[in-house]
């Protein structure tokens, strides 16, 4: 796959006002032709100075029936979301234009390269760790990181107990505001069988809602209500990332940029588990 670190280096070709050169910081240039758009790869003279450098050399990467333009406005720094356009595209090379009129491309689109994430949440209520990084990662965030996430949130209505953690979720019986009756099926994290425990003694069972305890893939990042558990850390043989139930988004931003650059240190690029 090829796909510009920056839109700073591709330039977009209409013409040769300046002869053969281009300005310094292209390295890949997209032009019209009769057949469509192609795509080149150029080499400047490393000794040039000023804006506009000679071309020593040009590769072609792709041609007109090879290359498609990607229909709308996008944001040029969300790479995942591009490569995932582009392999939607049908088209060896996709070519995308920013909001602000920048240029870039993807040119044999392979999202495999990329990290992927487990993230793992519970609903309901809202999702806060993964609803909160679909919306950092539709602000570009993360783009350089390439990274995908796979969410794994799990319903725990589908547990059908008769208690439930708290209001907030809008369940009828809550351990915060209702008493147990005898052979209640209750849900809950540590947090809930720790107050059970307190208040009923040991023979009531609690069913684990903690995220936490459905962490099956890495690298993850999931989220507790425990603060003793935050951080960067391995979780039942699993190497991951753990926030607090109501972390901030600069929380949970820095704790992915921290289990990414962890993960690729101790195992390289774009590899998970």
């Amino acid at each position: 796959m090829i796909f510009p670190p920056h839109c700073k280096y591709v330039g977009m070709v209409t013409g040769t006002p300046s002869g053969n050169q281009v300005y310094f910081l292209s390295r890949y240039l997209i032009q019209e032709t009769d057949g469509g758009l192609e795509v080149l790869e150029v080499e400047t003279d490393p000794g040039g100075t000023g804006l506009m450098r000679e071309v020593l050399s040009t590769r072609v990467l792709a041609t007109g029936d090879e290359v498609c333009r990607y229909p709308e406005a996008v944001n040029v720094h969300d790479r995942t979301c591009l490569v995932t356009a582009a392999l939607k595209s049908g088209c060896r090379c996709t070519v995308f234009s920013g909001h602000g009129g920048q240029t870039t491309f993807v040119l044999d689109p392979d999202i495999s390269e990329f990290l992927h994430i487990h993230v793992y949440d519970v609903i309901p209520p809202r999702p806060h760790l993964s609803a909160t990084l679909h919306d950092l990662e539709g602000t570009g965030l993360f783009g350089d990181l390439e990274i995908v996430f796979e969410h794994h949130v799990r319903d725990i209505r589908e547990i059908e107990a008769d208690v439930y953690p708290c209001r907030a979720a809008g369940f009828p019986r809550t351990l915060d505001s209702d008493p147990f009756q005898s052979g209640d099926r209750v849900a809950g994290c540590l947090t809930a069988r720790e107050l059970v425990r307190e208040c009923y003694g040991e023979e009531i069972v609690v069913e684990s809602t903690c995220p936490l305890d459905a962490v099956r893939s890495e690298p993850f990042i999931a989220r507790c209500c425990r603060s003793e558990r935050g951080g960067i850390r391995n979780w039942n043989g699993m190497f991951g990332a753990v926030v607090h139930w109501g972390a901030s988004p600069r929380d949970i931003a820095e704790a992915i940029i921290q289990v990414t650059a962890a993960w690729r240190e101790q195992n390289g690029e774009g590899r998970d588990r």
